[in-house]
């Protein structure tokens, strides 16, 4: 039942919702799970520094001790020269005490002489051989008794001129109930807080969805419903933002336009020449009206609220929108003669980047771009670049059969001398051989339906910048079309 879900079925305003909320849930958990990782680690580190501290400061009297006694320091006496100094020092560190020979057999303990048993067990081998081996002739034993965490320090006493005499152990029995406590608090406080944000959240992201999506969905409803065969009604809508009335009254204008055209059209005695005029107006009108389509699509599918370059991504948005919005405009004005083409605008901007925000529109999970260098400056009108690579890339795409599993379609766009290449590639069915010389002539198309005019208004474009377009194909491998642009710098 779940298997073919797609989050994208969704709408924009549940998708906040869920966002929102996941965002909250995963933040909490992840926030909940390093604090008790921090607390686990402090308590640790903190167990580890206080045995070191005692240690210490225990080997310190110890020293004391042994430079002072009247008993020759060896490992048999040690018995005798602890015998009472062993207790003061337990009682003075609050911490058990016992001493061993070098073979790891009990010479004197702190212990209550009760408390002790007959036969003490010895220091394991193992232990003794990792405190000889060790750097600083120390080990560590930690064990888990009764649920409990157990520290016991081994370490050599040595004399004052660094002979070993006997081995100095301190048991220690970590107690973590401060920690907990203070962990138990503040996982309760945390609950409460990302509760309250929980439900922050349902308002925040009520608000936004509405005021996201109200008028990016008339604009989209309205433009779905654009046709040449009917009368089409203008939007009437004052947006809350500059680029969505951009938008609205570029679509009004380009209503006008049409309508006017129409009519000079329907006055002429031309029937023939009026329907192939209306499709190409078709045409050429739904090219930049799809892009526009899959940017908004592109923006619903993206949109993360707590994103912090937000603002940027909206203008990033509102700027493809409007450059083909420009398009539209340009376009619809210079449908009375194919030669005529809209003037050029000629900007200095960096082609890489206008071709890979021309490809954010794409929701093709096989469409990919690659640039050899991030920066190539060109003067060129960045409409007329727009146009070229949104009509090869549609092209690419709409050269698939159905039934296609694999596809893909890669741009490529690199610098060679003073040339500014771009390779729009395709896996579809290809192009005859014997089509290759006709298919950027007006109304040729491969395709079952279309007038075929995109290639040939491209080419008019990139020969006015004195560049070329040319295309290497095989038939059931696919198409390549190459275009080369020279660099303007002034």
């Amino acid at each position: 039942m779940f298997k073919n879900f797609k989050i994208s079925m969704l709408s924009l305003r549940i998708r906040i919702f869920l966002s929102m909320i996941v965002l909250i849930i995963v933040a909490s958990i992840l926030l909940a799970s390093i604090s008790i990782i921090q607390f686990k680690n402090e308590a640790k580190q903190y167990h580890q520094e206080r045995l070191e501290h005692k240690e210490d400061a225990i080997k310190e009297n110890i020293n004391y001790v042994l430079s002072n006694t009247t008993y020759p320091l060896t490992s048999g006496n040690l018995a005798l020269i602890f015998k009472d100094k062993i207790h003061e020092l337990s009682d003075i560190h609050n911490l058990e005490i016992n001493i061993y020979d070098l073979d790891g057999h009990l010479l004197k303990s702190s212990k209550s002489r009760f408390s002790i048993d007959a036969a003490a067990p010895p220091i394991p081998k193992y232990i003794l051989k990792l405190v000889q081996s060790s750097i600083e002739k120390r080990y560590v034993d930690i064990k888990n008794i009764d649920g409990k965490k157990n520290r016991s320090s081994y370490s050599l006493i040595k004399d004052d001129k660094f002979k070993p005499l006997g081995i100095l152990n301190l048991p220690y029995v970590e107690d973590d109930s401060y920690y907990q406590t203070e962990l138990q608090n503040f996982l309760i406080g945390l609950t409460q807080v990302y509760s309250f944000m929980l439900l922050v959240a349902f308002g925040v992201a009520y608000f936004l969805s509405s005021y996201i999506t109200k008028s990016l969905k008339t604009i989209s409803d309205k433009l779905s419903e654009t046709s040449l065969n009917q009368k089409n009604e203008k939007i009437v809508l004052e947006a809350s933002s500059k680029e969505i009335n951009l938008l609205i009254n570029a679509y009004n204008a380009m209503v006008d336009e049409l309508e006017e055209s129409a009519l000079k059209l329907a006055q002429s005695e031309r029937e023939e020449a009026w329907q192939e005029m209306a499709k190409q107006v078709a045409h050429e009108i739904k090219n930049p009206l799809t892009p526009m389509r899959l940017t908004v699509q592109s923006f619903q599918r993206k949109f993360d609220p707590n994103d912090p370059n937000l603002k940027q991504k909206i203008n990033d948005y509102s700027e493809t929108l409007i450059q083909q919005i420009d398009t539209m405009s340009s376009v619809a004005s210079a449908f009375s003669n194919f030669a005529s083409m809209p003037a050029q605008q000629n900007e200095t901007l960096n082609v890489v980047d206008v071709i890979e925000l021309t490809m954010d529109i794409f929701n093709e999970e096989y469409v990919h771009f690659k640039a050899e260098e991030a920066v190539i400056i060109s003067k060129i009108d960045r409409t007329q670049l727009i146009r070229i690579i949104t009509n090869l890339v549609k092209n690419a795409i709409q050269a698939f059969p159905e039934n296609q599993q694999s596809k893909a379609v890669c741009v490529n766009v690199k610098k060679v001398l003073n040339n500014v290449i771009i390779t729009v590639a395709d896996n579809g069915l290809g192009i005859a051989k014997e089509d290759f010389n006709r298919i950027f002539e007006p109304k040729f198309t491969t395709k079952s339906s279309g007038m075929g005019l995109g290639l040939g208004i491209i080419k008019n474009i990139i020969e006015n910048y004195k560049g070329t377009i040319t295309l290497e194909s095989q038939i059931g491998k696919g198409t390549t079309f190459t275009v080369s642009l020279p660099i303007i710098n002034t």
